[in-house]
């Protein structure tokens, strides 16, 4: 299901050779080559928060039985 995002019009000063050498990553236009961009920062963003919470979290499962699993088609 898609949910319509409220969006924001902008003006953007970037240097021509970063915006152009995105747009050939990305194939895409100007738009979609910023919005992608800013979803790898926000992405990178989350992923930092949750490297920031290793070790707090308990797990309740057993290691030595997630080791001993048996059931793992991939090693056989």
């Amino acid at each position: 299901m898609y949910m319509k995002m409220q969006t924001q019009k902008i003006t953007v000063h970037v240097p021509c050779d970063l915006l152009r050498d995105a747009q050939e990553q990305t194939g895409e236009g100007i738009t979609e080559t910023i919005k992608e961009g800013l979803l790898l920062l926000q992405r990178s963003l989350v992923y930092k928060k949750i490297l920031e919470m290793r070790g707090t979290v308990k797990m309740s499962i057993d290691l030595k039985d997630l080791r001993e699993d048996k059931d793992r088609p991939w090693l056989q």
